[in-house]
């Protein structure tokens, strides 16, 4: 479909998980480049370039937040749309809001609520980040950084 497509960079060190964002977002025509963890993305996000990165917390050699505040440092990089997809905690949300993390989903998400969260990310490329409806960590549905 126009206008849908674009290039997600997920990173996550379940393969399954992985699979799963992967089909789900190419079923809605994006994209899909995997990483297995925050070290591996950081190895490929220049070469992939890609619309938004999607991490998890929890991963070996680099985990996601370290992950997404090097993201934010290096200058190629730093306007590329963040979200934490893992089984985040309140401590861990507001860590991602000083990491720069734009959005959170809270494993385990609907396929469809995750899609969408992915859309609304690449709306907002290139612009200010956040998403006026944001969510408090703990309901449901994602976590978006409140706009402003």
């Amino acid at each position: 479909m126009p206008g849908l497509s674009g290039r997600v960079l997920v990173v996550d060190d379940n393969k399954v998980i992985r699979q799963l964002i992967r089909v789900n977002l190419e079923l809605e025509g994006f994209e899909v480049v995997t990483a297995a963890d925050g070290a591996e993305c950081l190895e490929i996000v220049h070469r992939v370039r890609p619309d938004v990165v999607t991490l998890d917390v929890v991963m070996p050699r680099l985990d996601g937040l370290r992950t997404a505040a090097r993201l934010r440092a290096d200058a190629r990089t730093r306007g590329i749309p963040i979200a934490i997809i893992s089984a985040c905690t309140q401590p861990e949300a507001e860590s991602g809001w000083s990491a720069g993390v734009d959005a959170f989903l809270a494993k385990p998400f609907e396929p469809g609520e995750m899609v969408r969260l992915v859309q609304r990310l690449m709306r907002c490329h290139g612009g200010e980040a956040g998403v006026p409806e944001a969510v408090a960590p703990g309901e449901a549905g994602p976590v978006v950084r409140p706009a402003g």
